[in-house]
């Protein structure tokens, strides 16, 4: 029995025999079980096909939402998500180019009232008081006692229907001049410069941070990691706007972040205004490559850089807007 055991196994174990084993039943599959085979094959077919069909095709996504100017451009899907809460608006004045052009993008949670609110209060708050003041060194000024505005306005709003929805608050004043951006949340604008190099322009707003880790800790609250930090455990961001439960306990602030550039300076290609979605899936230098190689596209790259962090495994709402800058003429020396 020892002498027949060595002999089968040396026989049934040697490369060869193993492939023609192999072999054999994957014949024996092919002539007994063809009907099972195809409806296997045709199903992997079919699925893998939806997706790139869903990619390709506007419609399959729901809540896809597009914007197209000769300046700027915006895409935005709802992506994995049961629910779309990105909300964007862009305001121009064509017939008065002295006011700066308006800029947005607010990434709702909890809900879409907030970033629906915030997209249809705050532009026009903001319009208001800037035709009122001239000066562009005004501008950081009222961007920031604006989403102070907002913000009180809308919790009183959404607390009295007990509503707890939140939302982040990008924002971009552009001038001639000018370019001023506030940021509340985790948001992102980052702009490409003269020599195609990323420059972020906003500050992310997120619980670990050490100054945010301190103020939430001194105000008596916490931050808990549940596959990423939270504050109280719950909101993945130490900023936004609304939240009023977490607005209640003091943990949480809507104070912006507002910081103003030299376009003369800058001389930018570009800029890039996106909820985390995109920022999720990929880095400033990544996403400014990206867009660089893709201005002349309808969408100035937008659409393409959103399908392609859905591409990437996003489960989250992607919302993306492009900004191109008009070229600027490079001063003399002396002047």
């Amino acid at each position: 029995m020892t002498l027949l055991s060595r002999i089968m196994r040396s026989v049934l174990l040697r490369p060869e025999t193993l492939f023609l084993l192999c072999v054999s039943l994957a014949l024996w599959s092919y002539l007994y079980h063809t009907d099972e085979v195809k409806t296997i094959v045709k199903s992997s077919r079919d699925a893998v096909g939806k997706v790139v069909e869903m990619i390709q095709n506007d419609e399959e996504f729901s809540n896809t939402w597009q914007y197209r100017s000769h300046s700027a451009a915006v895409y935005s899907i709802q992506g994995r998500r049961e629910h779309m809460e990105d909300r964007f608006h862009i305001l121009t004045d064509t017939l008065n180019k002295s006011h700066p052009d308006i800029y947005g993008v607010f990434d709702g949670h909890g809900g879409q009232s907030a970033s629906e609110y915030v997209k249809s209060r705050l532009p026009l708050m903001l319009r208001q008081q800037l035709q009122k003041e001239s000066s562009v060194q005004s501008h950081q000024s009222i961007l920031t006692q604006q989403i102070f505005n907002m913000d009180r306005e809308m919790l009183d709003k959404l607390s009295a229907s007990y509503d707890e929805a939140g939302t982040t608050c990008l924002v971009a004043l552009l001038s001639d001049k000018q370019l001023t951006v506030a940021n509340v949340g985790d948001s992102r604008a980052v702009l490409c410069d003269k020599d195609g190099n990323a420059v972020q322009l906003s500050h992310d707003h997120k619980p670990y941070q050490l100054k945010e880790r301190k103020r939430i800790k001194k105000a008596g609250g916490f931050i808990s990691f549940n596959g990423s930090w939270r504050v109280q455990g719950v909101l993945a961001m130490s900023r936004s706007l609304g939240d009023y439960l977490l607005k209640k306990h003091n943990v949480l602030i809507s104070d912006p972040d507002v910081t103003t550039f030299d376009l003369d300076k800058l001389r930018p290609q570009f800029m890039i205004l996106a909820s985390d979605g995109l920022w999720d899936a990929f880095s400033n230098e990544e996403a400014v490559h990206f867009i660089k190689q893709r201005l002349n596209e309808p969408h100035f790259g937008a659409k393409s850089i959103v399908l392609q962090s859905f591409n990437r495994g996003c489960p989250d709402n992607i919302t993306v807007m492009v900004v191109k800058f008009k070229k600027r003429a490079v001063k003399a020396a002396g002047q």
